[in-house]
This record gives structure tokens, C-alpha cells and sequence, in this order.
């Protein structure tokens, strides 16, 4: 530890909470939590950069309230919008230490959601506090639309719709049958279930069967075919985690012990987006494949090797792309929280409880590396960190690999509208109730271009849940799909 440069950046602190608060309070006690973490008593007053991923709540500028909580109002503020990667605010801290343009910084987030629905059971609004005119110092903008227009034409604006429309498109491709592609799903998100069940902090941890997942009930009721409510990311939480990062420098003068240090190996991300109708590979993400081959060369061994694995688990789709770009076991179970269905999905900020779970176990494991990765959008934005206790004696590898994954990406042109036949590349149907209702295709209309049909029509909602539809020509008339 002594030959380390001063600039070496670390995580010294990780804090979460839960609990009937608004949702900028979670924060802050999260925050309180992490200084309790850190084992030191000035180094909240000396952060100077706070960065935030924007929630559901209104607050302009939460940064700044949370830096007026910890006596650090003089802490520059950073507001991250839909569509920045929750990884990449680390990375930006972690860039920050190390360039020596800040000592301390704070990465936080949090959600309200349960408290905004009981208030709305209850005829009432959650209140939140007010920050009239308050302007964060940066703001992180998004520079692409991740749904391309005639997606949104055709109403193909839910997540849980276009993550199913991955999800069959990689059943289709690995020739499974529909009940065996099911089958598959439920028994994954089984064993997510029994990491849960033994995490304290999990929200849902209530047991549940693979048999149970697969069936679509009123109590599990369908969102869109093959997936139902507890395929989901459950947003409905009130959770907060926040992360304190400085330099070694920093942590020495802080008094910081040493068994608090947690070192990055890898913090990367890219910040190019396609959207989905345009990828030629529906069932694929080159980008994480670029990502994983970076992180593997900067560790130094393949990525299934590494002890403890987090990969983001917003639906079923997201974690078996994950799994077969990085190369990591297809029977694994690559979670140490039981994911966002059961361990809880507060919205835009799961990475940070992940982290902050890692962080646990990686202090017990000093050997030991934990990998967490990061979805933004719709498969559209990858994140990937690499964490240990033990240095390696090298910098970490962080940067943004937009470039090499633009390149990895090959994309087809998505017309607004196409009168003829069309070969089905992947399709879904959404639910009224226990009811199939629309139908949404996207499908093939010769090489290099694609095309985003729908119907109501309830035969092509029974060619899709059957499995029957997918590699098949139909006819097409503006957006509307016909058999």
C-alpha cells in the first residue's frame, strides 16, 4: 500500500437505506451510512463533488441538498439524466480523483416509489422538498434517442415490451422450443429468488418456484409474452445507496483504515446507442462483448473466472445477453443480491446497491474480484466494473469505448412504414389484464431493412405465444402486421 501513487482512486465508503422517506432523506442516510462505512469523521466534509442519476422525484439539484447535509455546500453538483449510465457517474469520479481535480467524491441515488404509491392509495401526494431556482453546477445530458421513430409510431414505447422482443429473439436464435425457452427463464430467475432469500436488504424475498415464475396469475399477472410481473425489475421501493470515492492521498489524511479500501481494476462504458429495431442482431449486444474483452485484458483472465458477479437484471433478456456476451456460465447465477425483481429496482440506482453489497463481500474476500455491470436503456448503453480489496499495482482502466462498439455494431435501415411481405425477426404481445391484446412485430423486408408492425388481432397473438410466428413471412400494411 505504501508504493501506491496518491492519486489512486479508491472506494472507501458504501452506504444503503430504506423506509418510509422521501426519496433525497434515503439518500442522505445512505450517505451517513457510507461515512459510518469509511471509518472517518471529516471525510464527508471534505467531498467536493457529488454526482446524482435522475429519479422520479423533482428535486432540480439533489446534489446540493445533500452536500448542505453533510457540511459540504461548497461541493460541486452533477445531475445525471435518463440515459447516462448509472456506471458511468462512477467512472466520471473515478477520472475526477485521478486527474486531481477533486479529492472526495460522492456518487448517490435513491428511490420513493412505495412512499409516492401509499400516498396515492391514501388520496394523498408524497411531499418532497423544494428547491426553487436551484441549477446544478453540470448537468450530463443524453445525446441519443434510444427508441427509434417508427418504434415509436407503433407504440413500442414499454421496456418490458422490447426486452421480450430480445427475449424471444435469442430463443429463436438458439432453435429452443417455446416451453423449453420458458423453462429456461423460470429456472434462472428461480435461483435469483434463493440469492434473495438470504439477503437482509432484499425487498421481495418471499420464496417462489420455478413453476410459480413461469405462470402467468392475477397475483403474477403477464406484461408481455413470455414474461410476467415477476420477470420484472420491481421499481416499486423506497431504497438508496450512495458510494464515497477518494484518493489514497486523501484517504490517509482522513484516516480512512486500510480494510475499507476497495480498488477499481475496471471501470469502462460506452456511450453509443442504436436502437433495437435497428441492431441487425436483435438477440445480441456487441457493445458488452467489447466491454468484456477490455476488462479481460486489464485483468488478465477471462471473466468467468471472477469470484463474484452482479450483472444488472432489469428483465430475464437482459441477464442471458449479459451471460453469453461475457462469456460467463449460461447454468450460473450471477447475482449476490437476488437482482431487481427480488432484492428491489429502485429506478436508475440499482447499480449502486449492487456496488455497495460488492463491497461487503469483496472486504471479507481481500483475494477476490466482483464484477458489476450496468444496463442503460434498452440493451442500448453497457457498463462494466471490475472491484478488489488487493491492488494489483496498476491504474485502473477507465474509459468510455464508444468507438470500438459503434464498430462492433451492425445495424440495418428501419423504414416508417412497408406495404408487402416481411419475415418476422422477433415478436411479443402486451397483456389487458389476463388478455392477450397487441401484438408487436419487428420483421425483415429484405436485406439490410426492417420494418415495426402491430395488430390487435387476437390470431397473431396466438402465433406469438404458440411460438409459430418468428422466421415466418406475413403481410404488412403501413404498421399493421396480417397474417
Amino acid at each position: 500500500m505504501s508504493a501506491l501513487d496518491p492519486r489512486t482512486p479508491v472506494l472507501v465508503g458504501v452506504g444503503t437505506a430504506e423506509g418510509d422517506h422521501e426519496g433525497v432523506e434515503l439518500m442522505a442516510q445512505a450517505l451517513a451510512a457510507a461515512a459510518v462505512d469509511a471509518g472517518s469523521s471529516t471525510l464527508l466534509g471534505a467531498v467536493d463533488r457529488i454526482a446524482v442519476p435522475q429519479g422520479t422525484w423533482s428535486y432540480p439539484d439533489p446534489a446540493r441538498l445533500l452536500g448542505a447535509r453533510i457540511g459540504a455546500p461548497g461541493a460541486t453538483t452533477c445531475l445525471a439524466q435518463i440515459g447516462i449510465s448509472q456506471q458511468t457517474l462512477v467512472n466520471e469520479a473515478l477520472r475526477a480523483i485521478t486527474a486531481g481535480h477533486c479529492d472526495v467524491a460522492v456518487v448517490a441515488g435513491g428511490e420513493a416509489r412505495a412512499r409516492a404509491r401509499r400516498a396515492e392509495v391514501a388520496g394523498t401526494v408524497a411531499t418532497e422538498t423544494a428547491q426553487p431556482g436551484a441549477v446544478p453546477d453540470l448537468v450530463m445530458n443524453r445525446e441519443d434517442d434510444f427508441m427509434a421513430r417508427p418504434e415509436i409510431n407503433a407504440g413500442l414505447t414499454q421496456p418490458v415490451l422490447q426486452y421480450a422482443l430480445i427475449e424471444n429473439a435469442l430463443g429463436a436464435a438458439e432453435g429452443v422450443g417455446i416451453d423449453e425457452h420458458r423453462a429456461s427463464i423460470a429456472r434462472l430467475w428461480e435461483r435469483f429468488n434463493i440469492v434473495a432469500r438470504s439477503n437482509p436488504d432484499a425487498a421481495f424475498p418471499t420464496a417462489r418456484s420455478a413453476a410459480e415464475l413461469a405462470t402467468a396469475s392475477a397475483e403474477n399477472r403477464p406484461l408481455a409474452f413470455p414474461y410476467n410481473k415477476w420477470h420484472a425489475s420491481q421499481w416499486t421501493v423506497d431504497q438508496a445507496a450512495a458510494l464515497v470515492m477518494c484518493s489514497v492521498e486523501a484517504a490517509r489524511a482522513h484516516h480512512v483504515p486500510l480494510d475499507r479500501w476497495l480498488f477499481p481494476l475496471v471501470g469502462i462504458d460506452a456511450s453509443h446507442a442504436v436502437s433495437l429495431s435497428r441492431r441487425r442482431d436483435l438477440h445480441r449486444w456487441p457493445s458488452m462483448a467489447v466491454l468484456a474483452e477490455a476488462a479481460a485484458g486489464r485483468t488478465g483472465r477471462p471473466l468467468d473466472e471472477i469470484e463474484h458477479i452482479e450483472l444488472y437484471s432489469c428483465f430475464p433478456s437482459a441477464v442471458r445477453v449479459q451471460q453469453r456476451e461475457l462469456g460467463v456460465p449460461l447454468d450460473g447465477t450471477p447475482t449476490i443480491t437476488g437482482g431487481m425483481a427480488f432484492a428491489g429496482g429502485p429506478f436508475n440506482n440499482f447499480v449502486y446497491q449492487a456496488t455497495a453489497a460488492m463491497a461487503h463481500l469483496l472486504r471479507r474476500e481481500p483475494s477476490a474480484q466482483g464484477l458489476v455491470s450496468t444496463v442503460c436503456g434498452l440493451l442500448t448503453k453497457p457498463g462494466l466494473a471490475v472491484w478488489s480489496a488487493t491492488p494489483d499495482g496498476r491504474p485502473p482502466l477507465l474509459g468510455d469505448l464508444a468507438t470500438e462498439a459503434s464498430a462492433a455494431t451492425e445495424r440495418v435501415e428501419v423504414v416508417d412504414e412497408h406495404h408487402g411481405p416481411a419475415r418476422v425477426a422477433t415478436a411479443t404481445v402486451g397483456y389487458a389484464g389476463l388478455v392477450p391484446a397487441r401484438s408487436f412485430v419487428l420483421a425483415d423486408t429484405g436485406p439490410g431493412h426492417r420494418c415495426v408492425a402491430s395488430s390487435d388481432s387476437p390470431d397473431v397473438a396466438e402465433a406469438v405465444v404458440s411460438g409459430d410466428l418468428i422466421g415466418t413471412v406475413v403481410s404488412v400494411a403501413g404498421t399493421e402486421v396480417r397474417l
